[in-house]
């Protein structure tokens, strides 16, 4: 999932040097990883490099991050800095699996493609001839749905629709979360424009299962993991095994404290956003995608993953996005001429080379992988902390140093920059809403006329029960979203999770009929800062 709020333009890194970066050991699983270089032509300083990531860590406050950067087919780089959790003394190092989360979607859209080359589906394939019960809002969309629209955000869903489903963590299944779109609604018309979206992918992985024959977690072990020598490598959260070098997330609570978050797994939309990987793993899947899905077996053959074509197809731009002015005026050199969505890539274009990139957004974790296609370069950033302005930083220094070292940008700076602002903004917002609020209001119904259990169509159950005297929310299918309201004003309150570090509080406002009865209840996020993937818009609670 890519679920966490980052500015859209994230690219960068190190200028010239002539100092060879030190070459990182050779794979345990030679058979698909990229010919390791023992002496590699220099550009990146890796002194430099080091000094510069430490700089990153400090200014966003990041306690680990691991970095690969391949080229030419070569591992140049993979190593880590900092630590896995705060006050723990385990190091982060080239092998510490993170949650990639969004990042999954490339292999989602890969694993399609070589359904497709084998011709166990077309991507022009109508998702119900696969799916029959498959179903959305409207008839059209879902009679015209195809394989490739669960892929490219154009389906007419709004931004991050459904996520409620699996976000924060939920007990549905991946089923009953496909199933529950025919409920959410959607926003523009079909194939109108852009918004990014989770639960389509959701829909893509059954489609795997239903056209392989086998479920997705040993779909990807047997056709990416293994051939590629990704042995550290998990489906989701729910796979990691003792002994795996896995990073914990960290967010600011209350956008201010940074600590330890909850364990996570989207194991009802794994496709979308599961993957655990480390740097040392995901070279290796950069090095096969940047060979045009090519990659040398423990026989010494060159095998492939998917055909050309299929590649060209999913760097190809399907979903024409908005290209914003720079959030700030330091980030100008990062404006693409084009930005757009592919099958599982974003696609846009830095300092006149095509970029295929993605990041990915967890509870605790972001992360960023970015190919150069016509410099056969790759980097690949990941973090423990919410925090987009590092792995941008990074990214874009690294691709300063191939595309044009001569020209520097402070990325560090720049994003800081952009950062501030953005907090500056929603600061100024919550302010307007303080300024506006009726504080001497009263509610109109006493505690006990509000609480009891809602529905809403697509997500369910949420219960507001009396507790200690006040009102309490509770999500029932949801265990995170557990959270006490507080007065705002007239028949809104606001709901503050017990859990710190989700950042969603949201607002929630009574509607009552004539007879002074709860109609229904409307959510909308509390602050500008917090992720989109906590669709509380999209909800009509209703009472039971």
């Amino acid at each position: 999932m890519t679920p966490r709020r980052f500015p859209l333009y994230r690219l960068a890194v190190l200028g010239l040097c002539a100092v060879p970066l030190l070459s990182p050991a050779a794979p345990a699983a030679a058979q698909a990883a990229p010919r390791q270089a023992a002496a590699p032509a220099a550009v990146l300083d890796e002194a430099a490099l080091d000094a510069y990531v430490e700089r990153v860590r400090e200014r966003f406050q990041v306690p680990g991050i691991a970095v690969a950067v391949v080229k030419d087919g070569q591992v140049v780089l993979e190593r880590g800095w900092g630590v896995r959790e705060l006050g723990k003394p385990d190091p982060v190092d080239a092998r510490t699996v993170f949650a990639i989360a969004s990042n999954t979607k490339a292999f989602t859209a890969a694993s399609l493609s070589m359904l497709a080359d084998e011709g166990k589906l077309g991507l022009e394939d109508r998702v119900i001839d696969h799916l029959p019960w498959f179903r959305m809002a409207d008839p059209y969309v879902t009679r015209e749905m195809r394989i490739r629209d669960l892929l490219t955000h154009r389906s007419g869903l709004g931004l991050g629709a459904g996520d409620l489903l699996f976000w924060p963590g939920s007990d549905y299944g991946t089923e009953e979360v496909v199933r529950r779109l025919k409920d959410v609604p959607l926003k523009t018309g079909f194939r109108e424009r852009y918004a990014y979206d989770n639960i389509l992918y959701a829909a893509a992985t059954l489609v795997i299962e239903q056209a392989s024959g086998q479920p997705y977690a040993r779909f990807l072990q047997q056709r990416f993991f293994d051939p590629l020598g990704m042995d550290g490598t998990r489906f989701n959260a729910d796979a990691l095994r003792p002994g795996d070098r896995a990073a914990t997330g960290h967010a600011k609570a209350d956008f201010t404290r940074l600590q330890p978050t909850f364990p996570l797994t989207w194991h009802n939309a794994s496709g979308a956003g599961g993957i655990y990987s480390s740097a040392h793993d995901m070279a290796r899947w950069v090095a096969a995608q940047l060979a045009g899905g090519a990659y040398t077996d423990a026989q010494g053959r060159t095998q492939r993953l998917f055909s050309p074509q299929r590649q060209k197809s999913m760097w190809s731009l399907h979903s024409p996005m908005n290209i914003a002015e720079p959030a700030v005026p330091e980030l100008a050199a990062a404006r693409p001429d084009f930005l757009g969505y592919g099958e599982g890539w974003i696609v846009s274009s830095y300092r006149g080379e095509k970029l295929a990139w993605h990041t990915g957004g967890w509870p605790g974790m972001v992360s960023r992988v970015t190919l150069v296609p016509g410099r056969r370069l790759g980097v690949v950033v990941l973090t423990n902390q919410e925090a987009g302005g590092a792995f941008n930083a990074i990214t874009m220094e690294v691709l300063d140093a191939y595309l044009q070292p001569a020209r520097r940008t402070d990325w560090i700076a720049a994003y800081a920059a952009a950062a501030d602002r953005a907090r500056d903004k929603a600061a100024e917002a919550w302010a307007g809403r303080v300024a506006a609020r009726d504080a001497s209001s009263r509610p109109s119904l006493p505690p006990s006329g509000y609480a009891r259990t809602y529905r809403d169509a697509w997500y369910g159950d949420v219960v507001v029960e009396e507790e200690g005297g006040g009102l309490v929310m509770r999500f029932g299918r949801s265990p995170l979203l557990v959270g006490e309201l507080q007065h705002w004003q007239h028949d809104t309150f606001l709901v503050k999770w017990r859990e710190r570090t989700l950042n969603g509080d949201a607002f929630v406002t009574f509607a009552l009929d004539p007879d002074c009865k709860v109609r229904e209840a409307r959510m909308e996020a509390a602050s500008e800062l917090t992720d989109f993937s906590f669709d509380f818009q999209d909800l009509v609670l209703r009472p039971r």
